[in-house]
This record gives structure tokens, sequence and C-alpha cells, in this order.
């Protein structure tokens, strides 16, 4: 399966799509999937972006709208996650996942989903150490603080995404800390020379990515928000996934800082010192080596499988000149039917166990109630991916569940110039039938619908 690999789009679909109809006439093949790593800004009319953290300047439509309206179609299942640019009222309306245009999926605050099998997940938004620890408590109309907190990472979601099995390509739009070292460090300064103070404090990308990175050990990672290519192989040391992280302190980095990234005011919090990644190992020069030592070993275990490997790749914004766009190919599970014209979009089981486990752990104040230890996270996951063989697979051909046989788009907002007069104002609240239908089919409780009485940008009372 052909995969592109998108940046940062910033409302550029037109240029995206675009670009990529220019390599597949070249390259005669034919591009599968499209993987969007953030800052998407799918914004649906004029209101919408009075809740987009971004100066004035750069509040423009961009080209999102008409793919919303149907006006235009998305020419390629396309799958996005949220960056730190975007109108954060439309994603949490989705914020388990679900269509924001046909033939446009978002992934949610965190996913994963198959596409022909091959698993993909993903984590919206950027670490910010004040908020990692909180409950989601932001609620229309946005303040100036909750505007932007509400895109910041959360540690719910983080350890969610720390109980799946290793998926084959994850998305993020920070990059995890200490990815510099397991490339060409030399090569990204001599381009991106502001990046040395933060790589030297290990301040550079996000704890909790690397944390997810050596848990999960996907085939491939990709990334954006530093608006430049680069490549990393990161090697793990055992087949078997690494350390969770479960308990990992990730509240002791803060976000870099970007020149060729929009600034917003007081989004430039005070660098924190944190430890890199490393992963050198130790040799003794001073052991001597022996030629026939080999030959008085009886029987000399069998050698170790060879160490499975992250390929890690940031790509930059679009813009002409810019290297924002990749074309990969990643194999299809053998017990995938080949052949499809249309890719399949399906649930990842897995994910959905996950889901119906941790939905009694999502709390919408600021104060995050506690979080069960690993272990019993874990059976949790068992038991009730049980339930989701039994109540969801159950009699479906292959064992899955397609998104379509469960969420179909629906437009919640008007599109541009349907908005009313007051285009200046944030727009309410609108509930998604996605979000429903999703939570009635896990049985769980629609928490992203709920409204805080006297809310919006406060504190929240709901948990």
């Amino acid at each position: 399966m052909k995969i592109a690999i998108e940046g940062c789009c910033h409302g550029e679909l037109d240029a995206i799509y675009a670009h990529i109809a220019s390599l597949e006439h070249q390259n005669g093949y034919k591009v599968d999937l499209l993987l969007i790593c953030g800052d998407f800004q799918a914004v649906r009319n004029h209101r919408d972006l009075q809740c987009m953290a971004v100066p004035d300047k750069y509040k423009k439509l961009g080209g999102f709208a008409k793919y919303y309206t149907g006006d235009a179609r998305a020419p390629i299942l396309t799958l996005v996650i949220g960056g730190n640019h975007e109108a954060s009222n439309y994603f949490w309306e989705l914020y388990h996942g679900g269509w924001i245009a046909p033939n446009i999926y978002y992934l949610g605050h965190a996913g994963c989903v198959q596409v022909n099998g091959v698993r993909i997940a993903g984590a919206s938004g950027i670490f910010k150490p004040q908020d990692y620890r909180q409950g989601h408590w932001e609620r229309i109309p946005y303040n100036h603080g909750s505007m932007r907190s509400i895109y910041h990472i959360r540690e719910y979601n983080i350890r969610r995404l720390s109980l799946l099995s290793s998926p084959t390509v994850f998305l993020s739009h920070d990059w995890p800390q200490g990815i510099e070292h397991h490339g060409d460090l030399r090569g990204l300064l001599r381009r991106k020379p502001y990046f040395r103070d933060d790589i030297n404090k290990g301040a550079l990308g996000s704890p909790p990515m690397m944390s997810l990175l050596r848990t999960l050990q996907p085939q491939w990672w990709f990334s954006a928000h530093l608006h430049c290519r680069f490549e990393a192989t990161v090697v793990h040391q055992s087949q078997a996934p690494g350390p969770s992280g479960w308990q990992s302190d990730a509240a002791k980095s803060a976000e870099k800082t970007n020149p060729d990234e929009i600034n917003i005011e007081d989004d430039e919090d005070e660098h924190m010192a944190a430890a890199g990644d490393s992963t050198a190992t130790s040799r003794n020069a001073d052991e001597i080596v022996l030629d026939d030592e080999e030959t008085e070993v009886e029987a000399a275990p069998p050698p170790p499988p060879p160490p499975s490997e992250t390929k890690f790749l940031a790509l930059d914004k679009c813009l002409p000149k810019r290297q924002f766009l990749e074309v990969i190919d990643v194999d299809v599970p053998a017990s995938v039917p080949s052949g499809g014209a249309v890719p399949l979009l399906t649930f990842d089981p897995e994910w959905l166990a996950i889901t119906r486990a941790f939905n009694q752990h999502m709390t919408l104040n600021r104060a995050q109630s506690s979080y069960p230890d690993e272990d019993p996270a874990r059976e949790a996951v068992r038991q009730e991916m049980g339930w989701i063989k039994e109540h969801v697979l159950s009699g479906k051909e292959g064992g899955t569940v397609k998104v379509d046989d469960v969420q179909q788009f629906v437009m919640t907002a008007p599109g541009p110039g349907s908005e009313g007069r007051d285009i200046k104002a944030q727009p309410p609240y609108y509930p998604n039938p996605q979000t429903a239908a999703l939570c009635a089919l896990l049985q769980i409780e629609n928490k992203v619908d709920l409204v805080v009485p006297g809310g919006g940008g406060g504190s929240g009372s709901a948990s």
C-alpha cells in the first residue's frame, strides 16, 4: 500500500492533493492513503476561526471549508491528527475520532484505526508540562488560556496509547524528545542552528512521545511541528516492547522554540531541563579477544534475534520548495484480501477495548482523577476485549467493523456565509452524532457532549 505523509497542512489541502497527483503522474503509481501530522486547520466557517489560537493576521478560512460543505471531495482517503493551530471546537466534537469531511477522518485526541489491516495510531496536540496532568476542563467559549490549553496533550491519552500493542504507523505533531540524537544531528543544526540551546538542555521534543516510541516500537513514526525534514532510526534493544513509561514523569521538559513557528504571545514557556535520550552502548577496549575462543564453547547459544527499529521522519509545512511530503510503501497483512480499489477503514478492536476500559477515567475538570496501576489497567483492557469480541465483532465479516457502518459524516456547523452576522464571535457548541454513535456502539457514557452549567473557558465541574 502506498502511503503519502504530509507535515503541517495549514489549510493547504488543494496544494497537497495537487502535489500527490503530480507525483502519481510522474512515477506511474497510485497513492492509497494520505496521513497529515497536524496543524490541519479544519475551519468550517469564520466563527470557527475565533477558536483557533493564531494571531488575527493568520485567521483565514483556508481550503478546508469547501471539502466540509461538499463543494470539493478529497480524492484520497485522508487521516489527520491535530496540532497546536486548530479549530479546537470542531476537534473536541470528535474527541474519539470521526469524519471531519467526506473521505477525511480525524483520529481524535488519541486514536488507532486500521486501513487495509495496517494499524495506524496517533496523538493530537503538543506537550506543555503545566497542563499534562490536568483533565479536559476547557469549554466553549474559550478564553485566552483555554484556547491554548485545549490542544495540550494530556496524560490520560498517553496512558491509553501506551496500552496498545505495536501499531505499524504512529503520528504525532511534536517530535519525540531526543529523537535528534538518532539521526544526522550535525546536519540538522546546520539547517536549524537555533535548535542547539534546546537540544543541549534536553528540551527539544516531547517526553511522552519518546516514552510511547520506546513502548510501542512502531515500524514508522511521523511528525511535523518544527517545519523541517529530518530522518532518524531508533534501534530497540529487544523484540519485546520496551518499558511502558506508565509512571514516567513527562512534565520535566517544555516545548522548544522555533522561529519558523507561529508565535502566540504567552505560548512560549520557560524551558525546563530534562535528560536527553541516549542509546549509546559501552565497550571495553582493554578486553583480550582470542581468535579461537569460539571453538572452546561446546554449544554456543543461538544468536539473539535482530533488534527491531523505528524509522522516524519529520516533514515540513506545505510551501513551495519545502520538503513537506513523502511517499512510502507499507506491507498489508497477508490475512487481508488485496485488490480492492478503495482502501478499507476499520476500527481497531484493541483501541475500542482501551476506549471502553478507560472512559471512566476521563475527567472533565482541572483535577484529573487517579489512574489504576499498569497491571490492573491491562487486565481491564483484556476483559473489555472479550466484550468487544462478543458485542461488537461477533458475526462481522473478517472480525472487523467498518467505520462507515457506525460513523457517517454530518455537517454540524453551517458553512461559510451561513454562520450569522457576528462572525467575530465564537460559535455555540455543536454535539456531533458521530461521537454519540461511537459511544453507543461501546455502551459508554458520552462525556464529550456533557455541558458544564455556567461553563465556557472556565474550570469545569463535571467528572
